[in-house]
């Protein structure tokens, strides 16, 4: 069994692989105040519970691959598995390990992790080109070529970081639900403003996965654009431009790249 990590800015999405098949994932918040004791106990607490996983942590694990946006947590991961995983074989995604994805990008350290990870399992699901919209904390949008190149991206700012600026910096509004309003045009300031998030990202989406698109090839047409994160499903029913949605692309990521290092374990 291999343990996929996938840390982000506001949430941490574990999954357990059975072979090249998803058996369980959990989603947790991220903390980056907890230390790497706390999370070996959170670890075993949620995989105790799994009927193919032993009592004792790190019972049935047989490899863990890990990829992180937030450094401190990347640390004290680290520290988990050298304490706690000791006998297992772990890849951590950083300068070095072997994706087999060229990053063609001014500083390719910039890049964070998640998004080459990403392109790792667009290229392998749904070859090139293509463009890998991914719903988090930021909503970010990624570019490969037909070569299976990460040529580049764009970020915009997330659907909950900007309800949480119209709730903060909006004196009459407040933080919201994110759910889709009865109409487009709001009969109440709640539904107001979700109207403006739900329909506002969607039309985002559109326009730069479109202007992306006639960058990336001689025919647009040709550009498979693959959706996923956590807030995805919100905005795929109103969006015109998404072809396929893989919730867990980052971990079906983390797998290959595992396979992709095993043998320099």
């Amino acid at each position: 069994m291999l343990l996929t990590i996938d840390v982000g800015n506001t949430h941490t999405v574990l999954g357990l692989f059975d072979g090249d098949d998803i058996v369980e994932h959990w989603r947790i918040s991220t903390d980056a105040r907890r230390t790497a004791d706390e999370l070996a106990v959170l670890l075993q607490g949620l995989m105790g519970m799994h009927p193919l996983l032993g009592e004792e942590l790190g019972d049935g694990i047989d490899g863990i691959a890990i990829c992180a946006t937030v450094p401190s947590v990347l640390h004290e991961l680290r520290e988990v598995t050298r304490r706690y995983y000791g006998d297992v074989p772990a890849v951590l995604v950083e300068p070095g390990v072997k994706t087999g994805v060229p990053i063609l990008t001014d500083n390719p350290k910039e890049v964070g992790a998640d998004r080459i990870i990403n392109a790792v399992a667009a290229v392998d699901l749904y070859g090139g080109p293509a463009i890998v919209v991914d719903f988090g904390t930021a909503t970010t949008f990624d570019a490969v070529s037909a070569r299976g190149e990460y040529v580049g991206g764009v970020i915009a700012p997330g659907i909950e970081i900007s309800v949480e600026a119209l709730g903060v910096r909006g004196a009459q509004l407040r933080k919201i639900e994110v759910a889709r309003p009865r109409s487009v045009i709001g009969k109440n300031t709640v539904e107001a403003m979700q109207a403006g998030i739900i329909y506002g990202f969607a039309g985002q989406v559109d326009g730069v996965v479109n202007r992306m698109a006639r960058e990336l090839a001689d025919d647009p047409d040709d550009v498979t654009v693959i959706a996923t994160g956590g807030l995805a499903p919100m905005v795929l029913g109103e969006s015109s431009v998404i072809d396929e949605h893989e919730p867990w692309l980052t971990l079906i990521g983390l797998r290959l790249v595992y396979e992709r290092n095993a043998s320099r374990l």
